[in-house]
């Protein structure tokens, strides 16, 4: 019984340092509603977009889309995610992978709090799991954080001026 407990633990903790999350917010002072047209508006991110450089495809849940995203100071990489939720002015998500499930999985979530007073919370987080992620937990928490920061603040920048 020890042994097994021993497994079981060791399994736990490498689970728990194949797992990342980062997560970023920044409060806009625009209705969601500007701020979702901005955000879901994918044929106009190579015009304004500094991380995600380009959407295509259908954003419908269970549909596959093509991204492409450019950390600062990485390379780019283009994949295609399958989209989990799309509630309007409040949420967006997707699942992608590289290669195949559980070498390196990000599930990637916008989502809009409306604070009630014509301002609102735009939050960009992203839950990253598998094999790979303990050898890339350095450029995660720096290009990929700096990247979601820049796409944020150009985001706030567009919503405002409008």
């Amino acid at each position: 019984m020890k042994k097994l407990t021993t497994i079981i633990l060791i399994l736990f903790l490498n689970a728990t340092a194949m797992a990342k999350e980062i997560k970023t917010e920044i409060l806009i002072n625009a209705t969601p509603e500007k701020v979702w047209s901005i955000l879901t508006n994918f044929e106009n991110y190579p015009n304004w977009n500094p991380f995600i450089k380009s959407i295509i495809g259908e954003v419908i849940i269970g549909n596959k889309i093509i991204a492409r995203i450019e950390p600062p100071q990485s390379k780019g990489m283009t994949f295609k995610p399958k989209i989990l939720t799309y509630k309007t002015n409040n949420e967006l998500s997707w699942l992608g992978h590289f290669l195949f499930a559980g070498i390196f999985d990000g599930e990637h979530k916008f989502e809009l709090i409306d604070n009630g007073n014509g301002t609102t919370i735009f939050r960009q987080s992203e839950k990253f799991k598998g094999i790979l992620v303990p050898i890339f937990k350095k450029q995660l928490d720096n290009n990929t954080k700096k990247g979601f920061k820049e796409m944020n603040n150009k985001l706030k920048e567009l919503a405002e001026q409008r």
